[in-house]
């Protein structure tokens, strides 16, 4: 089961107006940097992580290698982790859950859109597949993610925060401890978090509000998916290009 201790640690850092900033890692030596950097809690992104092992998002990575990267995460460092771990990759509920618990994360995210067509999964469904989770591993800090704006292109904006509220609610009502509306729009997340009435996490994105305005906001996590990465890795094909052209890849 659950390390209760990390469990009861990491849910205690969703506080709403003073969020726990998690900037998302993909492997061991970036969660080592993140924990000795002296942030309480280290949160993978799958879109990372699949990348770094040369695979694509939306349950590109085997099952396995998915689990083996968390372990090694969890591994590396001594604050809680919590795994990005898409619809759970195709295992049942209770599986996802007794994995989770094996690679030694305490927390993870779960998607309600469908990886293999990108379509919104039925509300009663995903509620179904949470209550699951939960009743599976009470300790288990869970942040269902809403991904209304990200996959239900077309739906006027109105019927989409409609929905992403509706689906919100229920998430928590079956079991989770944090919901996250993913790409929300940024002129809706304060009316989000008044009107889902629980713990809210946030994508922090260019253009989108900074942590510190999120928590002027009320939510109660901020989150970078990939980002850093990303960066990193653009970061890096600039000095391999310095390279390639014979300057030196050091500043100075």
């Amino acid at each position: 089961m659950t390390d209760q201790n990390g469990a009861r640690l990491l849910r205690g850092l969703h506080v709403p107006g003073d969020p726990v900033v998690l900037p998302n890692v993909w492997d061991a030596a970036s969660a080592r940097v993140l924990a000795e950097a002296g942030y309480p809690a280290v949160a993978t992104a799958s879109a990372a992580v699949s990348a770094t092992l040369g695979y694509g998002d939306g349950h590109g990575m085997p099952v396995d290698e998915a689990f083996a990267a968390i372990r090694r995460v969890a591994a590396a460092v001594d604050v809680p982790v919590t795994a990005d771990v898409e619809r759970g990759y195709g295992l049942p509920p209770a599986l996802v859950a007794e994995r989770l618990a094996e690679a030694g994360a305490v927390g993870c995210n779960l998607e309600d859109s469908d990886p293999a067509t990108g379509r919104l999964v039925d509300l009663a469904e995903q509620v179904d597949f949470l209550a699951a989770v939960r009743a599976a591993d009470p300790d288990l800090v869970v942040n269902a993610r809403v991904d209304v704006f990200v996959r239900g292109a077309g739906n006027p904006d109105e019927e989409a925060f409609d929905d992403a509220v509706r689906r919100g609610r229920a998430y928590l009502e079956a079991g989770a401890d944090c919901v996250y509306p993913i790409t929300m729009p940024a002129g809706r997340l304060a009316a989000f978090v008044r009107e889902v009435g629980g713990p809210v996490n946030h994508l922090h994105v260019p253009g989108s509000p900074t942590p510190a305005e999120a928590a002027a906001l009320g939510v109660a996590r901020v989150s970078f998916g990939p980002g850093l990465q990303r960066l990193l890795m653009a970061r890096l094909g600039e000095l391999v290009a310095d390279l390639r052209a014979g300057r030196g890849p050091y500043a100075g």
